[in-house]
């Protein structure tokens, strides 16, 4: 086994939460898997460009974009689920804004952390789900979640899209209004590697997947998981409790094709890839795929 350490990237976000603990617990060390983890406010267009650039070898990506970054020559593919349920994006507006519904939003500016980002990509979503033009939509590029709050105060942006338990507490302090809601029509977490790393080191990260999957196990099973989200993230116990039973994280490396088909057909249609992919181009050979 190689000495240096696998490093990881995801968003500081309560999803990520089983990492930190197999971390805190030091479940990798006893393994005998080095690991660092590199948190990303910026997003999953932050950690493609990382993982471009050989500064991560893994990480856990919003499905849309690592699907749109793979079709676009990404250096890294799928090697399995993390998060199996939806992500619910909140659509926000500031507190002083005249608008009060989405509809009003057609045509305005939504800020973004980066291009192909989620808040990205999912405002196409919510466009082509709303019945706009996709391609009359305008954006403001902020960077991360403190850059869209300083776009919304200053009118630089009309409306933002982010996950919606983290921008609760913007939300219930009154800064922001959340006008609706988007849900992700799949899966929202996948964990993806970069292709030289799957190939040298595929039984390490199977293993440390293991090892995290069980991780999260247990934090859905323990009757103080609400209180310890809640404190590390600044929510209140009860939408932690609330997020908690909604989520569920992945128990193994299976990935149904038509959900990926489901995927590439969407962004297709949404002209945000140029062509469309097939599941196999899609993962890698940690993934097992099924009908």
């Amino acid at each position: 086994m190689q000495n240096t350490d696998i490093c990881i990237g995801g968003v500081p976000e309560h999803f990520n939460l089983p990492w930190h603990l197999a971390i805190e617990k030091n479940l990798f060390k006893a393994a005998g898997i080095g690991l660092q983890w590199q948190d990303y406010p910026g997003g999953t267009g932050a950690m493609a460009k990382d993982l471009h650039d050989k500064k991560l070898d893994m990480a856990l990506l919003l499905t849309e974009g690592a699907v749109t970054d793979i079709i676009r020559g990404g250096n890294h593919k799928i090697a399995g689920l993390f998060v199996n349920s939806p992500l619910v994006w909140g659509i926000h507006v500031h507190k002083e804004s005249p608008f009060k519904q989405v509809k009003e939003l057609e045509g305005k500016t939504f800020a973004i952390s980066r291009y192909g980002s989620g808040s990205h990509l999912m405002a196409f979503v919510n466009a082509q789900q709303q019945g706009w033009r996709p391609h009359k939509l305008q954006f403001e590029l902020v960077g991360n979640l403190e850059g869209a709050r300083e776009a919304m105060a200053n009118g630089q942006a009309d409306g933002f899209m982010w996950e919606k338990f983290m921008t609760k507490p913007l939300v219930d302090n009154g800064e922001w209004r959340r006008i609706g809601e988007c849900p992700t029509p799949w899966p929202c977490f996948v964990a993806v590697v970069r292709e030289d790393i799957a190939e040298s080191r595929g039984e390490e990260i199977r293993q440390l997947l293991d090892i995290v999957r069980t991780s999260a196990q247990q934090l859905q099973q323990s009757p103080e998981a609400a209180t310890l989200i809640a404190d590390r993230y600044q929510l209140q116990k009860e939408d932690a409790a609330l997020w908690l039973r909604n989520v569920r994280w992945a128990t193994d490396n299976t990935i149904e094709t038509d959900m990926l088909r489901k995927v590439v057909d969407t962004l297709y249609q949404l002209d945000l890839i140029d062509r469309k992919a097939a599941p196999e181009e899609l993962c890698n050979s940690l993934c097992r795929l099924i009908p």
